[in-house]
């Protein structure tokens, strides 16, 4: 899985204007379940072009008691790929939005749950399904954290663009 880095021209901000747009054009409310990235991709979807119409909000579990007891995360390890998808359809079904997403991991300085630093696990719900994505990135806390963001911004793109045009949308010129 490739990261982007912001050099290359991928800067959060634009993959928020890109989350926006096909969010708007797909006609679909997007939610986000956060541990690992603690509200950080919360904050950028905040920040998107006319979000109030797509954006539903977040909820941050950093502990577990969160992801158990709000989201409905089976008690037992968090650092897994079971705990990312179950955090996302949690939260997609609280806050009553079409795609989510869901993100836990490991982000240093030391291992958690026998995982290493470095360790993500990330979801992306949509309707009918859910994708699921498995890294470990290199760096201190607060690159694995930015790279983190990043890597589920990347992947919310993905997603949206994999759904079909909102046949209904007065942007897209083969409706008009």
């Amino acid at each position: 899985m490739a990261i982007p880095e912001p050099s290359e021209g991928h800067s959060d901000i634009e993959a928020v204007d890109r989350v926006a747009d096909l969010a708007r054009s797909r006609g679909v409310r997007i939610a986000v379940a956060e541990s690992l990235t603690a509200g950080r991709i919360s904050a950028l979807l905040g920040r998107g072009e006319d979000a109030a119409s797509w954006y539903r909000g977040a909820v941050v579990a950093y502990v577990e008691d969160v992801k158990f007891d709000v989201l409905g995360v089976d008690r037992g390890p968090v650092i897994t790929a079971s705990c990312a998808r179950r955090m996302a359809v949690g939260v997609r079904r609280l806050l009553g939005a079409d795609v989510a997403v869901g993100i836990t991991g490991v982000g240093g300085p030391g291992p958690r749950e026998d995982c290493p630093p470095g360790t993500v696990h990330l979801a992306v719900a949509l309707p009918g399904r859910t994708r699921s994505t498995h890294v470990r990135l290199p760096g201190g806390p607060a690159e694995v954290v930015e790279a983190a963001t990043r890597l589920a911004l990347t992947e919310l793109v993905a997603a949206l663009e994999s759904l079909p045009a909102d046949p209904a949308d007065p942007a897209d010129p083969a409706t008009t």
